[in-house]
């Protein structure tokens, strides 16, 4: 601490409220670092900035109920009294003083953000969406794609120990932007991804992409990843879904992880750890090449010549 002696009471009180604010986040950390998979502040920010923002509407509901009481009017509280910081944080006995037998602290704190967590998460969330900057900036890696902000959530809110599939596009396994790249890293790093499903097109009506369901277990890291790739005998839609029965054999064989020729097994270590691309090939499935005859060849010219008629047409309508 230093003084000057024109404005040494004021920063006298600034490095107090400092050293105070400090100790208050080093309190709030102290209790949320005992999360379930917590490794660093940036795990729980979100917690603390609800914590600290419920503290700032305490104080502020404060001021517009003394301010309404001296205008004769009545104040009508934002948030319901059982969430209110002097119910649940702060509450107090018929003495007005802080009531320490039922004040919520440490292992109780830590216990309600356990409420919150669960033991299995099953989700197939939106794709394609655009989320704003300030939506953002409630999760560690930044992204527009509302798909990968979901994946984000729903690892932070598996408990230790508990199961997800997540549904998710199949781009999401070899995209190079930043965040999806970064994500990637974060999946396997907390969680262990044991599973890919690969779906073929038309498995999720409406989606109008390929997907990928995810399989994974949180509290250890990822060490080899199971991949199966559903190959059906033909095209699904509304009117031909995807059945039990078409994932029999995936079942059946991802109780032992077992290689097939429909299945592999790839180590981590293996993986491009730069990128993290997770869109490796069946390396048990040859690739078989079909040639076309020379009639589907002229079919398809002919169709081709075709709309390009009927696009013409339109155009010379339009100058006529």
């Amino acid at each position: 601490m230093y003084w000057d002696a024109q404005n040494g009471v004021a920063q006298v009180v600034l490095i107090k409220a400092i050293e105070m604010f400090e100790q208050t986040f080093k309190n709030i950390d102290d209790i949320l670092h005992k999360d379930a998979g917590c490794g660093s502040e940036l795990d729980y920010v979100e917690q603390t900035n609800w914590i600290l923002f419920l503290k700032y509407l305490d104080d502020l509901e404060k001021d517009r109920a003394t301010a309404a009481e001296l205008t004769g009017k009545t104040y009508t509280p934002i948030i319901d009294k059982d969430y209110q910081w002097s119910i649940w944080a702060t509450p107090k006995g018929k003495d007005g003083k802080l009531d320490h037998h039922i004040a919520l602290s440490g292992d109780d704190l830590a216990d309600i953000q356990e409420k919150d967590h669960y033991d299995v998460v099953l989700a197939n969330p939106p794709f394609g969406g655009k989320e704003r900057a300030e939506v953002q900036q409630n999760f560690p890696i930044k992204t527009g794609e509302t798909a990968s902000l979901f994946l984000q959530h729903f690892i932070k809110i598996l408990k230790a120990g508990g199961k997800a599939g997540v549904v998710i596009k199949n781009t999401f396994l070899s995209h190079t932007d930043n965040a999806t790249v970064a994500i990637r890293k974060t999946l396997p790093s907390t969680c262990n991804l044991h599973t890919v499903l690969d779906l073929p097109g038309g498995a999720f009506a409406g989606a109008g992409v390929k997907t990928v369901v995810l399989f994974f277990k949180k509290g250890k890291p990822t060490q080899k990843v199971w991949f199966y790739q559903l190959n059906l005998n033909r095209n699904l839609g509304k009117t031909n879904p995807l059945n039990e029965n078409d994932l029999a054999e995936f079942i059946e064989l991802q109780k032992t992880f077992a290689d097939s020729e429909n299945s592999w097994t790839v180590n981590v270590k293996d993986i491009d750890q730069s990128t993290f691309d997770l869109s490796v090939k069946n390396p048990n499935k040859k690739e078989v090449i079909r040639l076309r005859s020379p009639n589907e060849i002229l079919d398809e010219m002919r169709e081709l010549d075709r709309e390009a008629d009927e696009v013409l047409e339109s155009i010379a309508k339009l100058i006529v």
